[in-house]
């Protein structure tokens, strides 16, 4: 089961503030309300990532590998995360890619991606999958307006 997502914020930040705060991967992976633990592998570059969650009778337990395999400093971050849940037979992709645009005194940002679930679970609850999803890319997008707005009333413009 594959799925795309994509959001565009307009935020009253210049991009070296909306920057900072978006190349702190730990913070954004704090943003997605499964995360469990995070520990950095590799500074700025490698994680380790526990998702925790329960869907219907499955209970998600999955470890995955996040890389980010392109960084342009001030501008944008793509980051990819590949794991498992051995216990019910998961497999779980994350793309991610996040871009900063200097508009006026402004600053555009766009989070795009996709993620695919595979095994047991997509086979039997895809429609519940899509759902949870759905729910928690909302909770992130909120957490980063929420963290992103702090900023932007902190920071002079």
């Amino acid at each position: 089961m594959h799925q795309e997502f994509h959001e565009t914020f307009q935020l009253d930040a210049p991009p070296a503030a909306v920057w900072a705060i978006m190349s702190d991967i730990p913070t954004v992976l704090s943003w997605i309300s499964i995360v469990e633990t995070v520990e950095e592998a590799e500074p700025g570059e490698r994680f380790g990532v526990v998702l925790a969650d329960k869907l219907g009778p499955f209970k998600l337990r999955a470890d995955l590998n996040v890389v980010v395999s392109e960084r342009e400093p001030g501008s944008s971050i793509r980051a990819r995360g590949d794991g498992e849940d051995r216990q019910i037979g998961s497999r779980l992709i994350i793309e991610v890619a996040l871009a900063l645009e200097e508009r006026d005194a402004s600053t555009q940002l766009d989070v795009s991606g996709s993620y695919e679930v595979t095994g047991r679970p997509a086979s039997l609850g895809a429609g519940a999958i899509r759902k949870k999803a759905a729910n928690i890319l909302a909770e992130f997008f909120a957490s980063a307006e929420r963290s992103l707005g702090a900023v932007t009333s902190s920071e002079p413009v």
